[in-house]
């Protein structure tokens, strides 16, 4: 039984990655198809494909890490660099995935756009 369908997500993504697969199968899940999308348009996945329960996450071989932020942190735009030092190993290096009022984001343009949310997961 899953509790936190982001969670095994994005740890399935990382055990992927360090093996070398080209390929992984995640749960189905609306919050999981919008931090896929996120992470493609950063760069660090190819793409995904949707099947009846699952998703095929094609992987670039681009992601050292990436979990699941719990608990979910509330952060205005103003703090995102806090949150940058205790997940992220750079300034310029990974995303913080964040939801806003305008959808899941990385924190970059939730800075662009001043918008603050709940933290979900990072990646580098």
């Amino acid at each position: 039984m899953r509790h936190n369908l982001l969670a095994d997500a994005m740890i399935t993504i990382k055990n992927a990655e360090n093996v070398g697969k080209s390929e992984c199968l995640v749960p189905n899940s609306e919050l999981i198809k919008n931090v896929l999308d996120t992470m493609k348009k950063a760069g660090y996945i190819d793409g995904y494909r949707l099947n009846k329960r699952d998703i095929s996450v094609v992987l670039s071989g681009k992601i050292n890490s990436c979990r699941s932020i719990s608990p979910r942190h509330s952060c205005k735009y103003t703090e995102f660099e806090k949150f940058e030092k205790r997940y992220l190993p750079t300034k310029l290096m990974g995303i913080i995935i964040l939801t806003t009022s305008s959808g899941v984001v990385d924190h970059r343009e939730a800075k662009e756009k001043k918008l603050g949310g709940k933290l979900l997961a990072f990646v580098y």
